[in-house]
């Protein structure tokens, strides 16, 4: 049976990335990305909710993050999510969920500060809350021109219906 394990998210990177090597020389990076969750509530107030995602790269891609990423960024990161399990100094267990990263994308723009939008001209609204948005007037495509074409009748001689592979 088929099984799916993918996290997409695009958020701020909220502190600079740790970049380490194992002993066996393969390099980790390891750092968080906050999401922003808004909605209006019951009684018609605006919410607001913070997540705190555990980011971690390996290989050549630990490299990359470890070497461009800075706190504030704002970035998309691709992976799949897995959790470590192990024992703490005073003995309790201890668990962490974290996005293991396949894929990131920049969103803050070269030389930009992390408050700026990714797209020029002007902000972007992160993700729609299903409120009513107001829609800007578009302009109206000219009026196409008819194409008559003659096509082929089913009934004409040129066709053998023994000759269609299907």
């Amino acid at each position: 049976m088929f099984s799916l394990n993918r996290a997409q998210i695009v958020g701020n990177v909220t502190r600079d990335p740790e970049m380490r090597y194992t002993p066996n020389g393969q390099a980790v990076c390891s750092f968080s990305v906050a999401t922003n969750r808004r909605w209006k509530g019951n009684d018609g107030t605006n919410q607001e909710a913070t997540e705190f995602h555990n980011i971690v790269a390996w290989g050549k891609l630990a490299e990359i993050t470890s070497q461009y990423l800075k706190k504030g960024n704002k970035v998309y990161i691709e992976g799949r999510l897995q959790t470590r399990s192990w024992e703490g100094q005073d003995g309790g267990k201890r668990n962490r969920t974290e996005i293991v990263a396949e894929n990131f994308i920049f969103l803050t723009p070269k030389g930009g500060s992390s408050d700026s939008s990714p797209v020029l001209g002007g902000e972007v609204e992160e993700f729609p809350t299903g409120d009513k948005v107001e829609e800007k007037p578009t302009k109206k495509a000219a009026p196409k021109k008819e194409i008559k074409e003659e096509i082929p009748s089913a009934d004409s001689d040129d066709i053998n219906l023994d000759e269609i592979p299907f």
